[in-house]
């Protein structure tokens, strides 16, 4: 028996052969410029496919270039104090083989040309999803890179002075979360955090392991945290969101709240995706990409975004969520001169209505107005929404070939 759905997929079948027909307008090459200072509504979108970093004006949707990365998965980091931006990477002599040179490179915002890099022991750890893969200290001199072999460690980058400074083992407990000057924290398997200080150099000062914040067997947290000011939100396979104060000399754990109620268990509503987590730290609100799936199923796109008051932790709203856009091999499938009716009309209503929206990363900007960003790994493509309404503005495309982590790391003066 044909499920409901096949017949979207058939229409789409028909219209994207179509739409290759369409005339790409050359670019006008030579030209150099300079960016202005970082805005709020600069979205940083990563790209596996063509290892790069996309800068993307939502706002004025444009494309404003592309910061390179090296293989395997990246993870940007932004200063705000310096007009710099840090990647660390992995070549290999051979493309895939050969021998493997990891660095951190470092980009200006300006130009998005390449300032120097800084080589790091070869070790670090190039997983699926890179969130958290690495961070940079509060006051934004250290870059700590988590490292995974047989063993996990955190090598210590001064992005000050340009120079690599230790590599601190952090036994059996991954990942790197910011949590002060000199501080960051690691997730570890029984619940706890591993939180190593630095001292005015890089090294080590002092290694402490917490208490278990969360129970690893019943209802582990997902790596994939997002801060908003000084608390750390991470939220359970269940949906239970556990926040981590990072503000004082000790790390503390705050009580626990859900973003689910029984009616939304009973209905499988849950977080999933690759970036299900977003906040804006002003307005205290965190987004939750949620769709209705079994255990197991934290992978899964997201169907719509749930909007939370973080200090009263009541859901404000639920954004039902389209299709970010389409595109192949890095252009937009969209109508054009070539394009006879009703296939305008009918692909609009492909992208609004019939194909589900696929999204797998969302982020907000963090500006008095936010706009919600959602991506799906397929497209090089952005849905763009307001943050606080829910109502959908528009889609920003093509951006690249496809769209794995989102970034929106400048704030407002305002």
């Amino acid at each position: 028996m044909r499920s409901k759905g096949n017949w979207r997929w058939w229409f789409v079948g028909v219209l994207v052969p179509c739409a290759i027909w369409a005339q790409v307008k050359p670019e006008q090459t030579g030209q150099v410029e300079k960016l202005p200072s970082p805005h709020p509504r600069w979205v940083f979108a990563t790209d596996l496919v063509l290892e790069r970093t996309s800068v993307v004006d939502v706002e004025q949707s444009r494309f404003l270039g592309v910061v390179p990365a090296g293989y395997g998965t990246f993870l940007p980091l932004f200063s705000r104090r310096r007009p710099e931006i840090y990647v660390p990477s992995t070549y290999y002599s051979r493309r895939t083989r050969g021998e493997r040179t990891d660095v951190v490179e470092i980009y200006s915002t300006e130009s998005l040309g390449f300032l120097t890099e800084i080589p790091i022991p070869p070790k670090r750890a190039l997983n699926r999803i890179a969130l958290n893969h690495a961070a940079l200290s509060d006051d934004e001199r250290f870059v700590a890179v988590f490292n995974w072999t047989t063993g996990t460690s955190l090598s210590i980058v001064d992005v000050e002075r340009r120079q690599f400074v230790a590599e601190i083992d952090t036994p059996g407990c991954s990942l790197a979360y910011a949590a002060g000057p000199r501080r960051f924290f690691s997730l570890c398997p029984d619940g706890s955090a591993f939180v190593v200080e630095l001292d005015d150099e890089g090294r080590e000062r002092q290694r402490r392991r917490t208490a278990p914040f969360f129970n690893p067997r019943s209802d582990p947290v997902t790596e994939k945290a997002v801060r908003a000011g000084a608390i750390w939100y991470f939220v359970s396979f269940e949906g239970v969101v556990h926040p981590v104060d990072v503000s004082g000399e000790e790390l503390r754990f705050l009580p626990t709240w859900s973003l689910v109620d029984e009616q939304d268990r009973q209905q499988s509503w849950r977080t999933g995706g690759a970036q299900h987590l977003a906040a804006h730290a002003r307005l205290g609100l965190l987004f939750a990409l949620m769709h209705q799936g079994g255990p197991d199923t934290h992978k899964e796109a997201g169907t719509e975004v749930w909007v939370f008051d973080v200090r009263e932790h009541k859901r404000l709203r639920r954004i039902p969520l389209r299709f970010p856009g389409a595109t192949i091999y890095g252009f937009a499938i969209e109508p054009d001169a070539s394009w006879r009716w009703p296939l305008p009309w009918l692909w609009q209503r492909a992208l609004d209505h019939w194909i589900p929206p696929l999204v797998k990363s969302i982020t907000v900007t963090q500006d008095a107005q936010p706009l919600l960003i959602t991506a799906c790994e397929f497209a090089g493509a952005l849905g763009v929404y307001d943050a606080r309404s829910g109502e959908f503005l528009r889609r920003v495309q093509p951006i690249g070939w496809m769209t794995d982590l989102l970034f929106a790391p400048y704030e407002s003066s305002q």
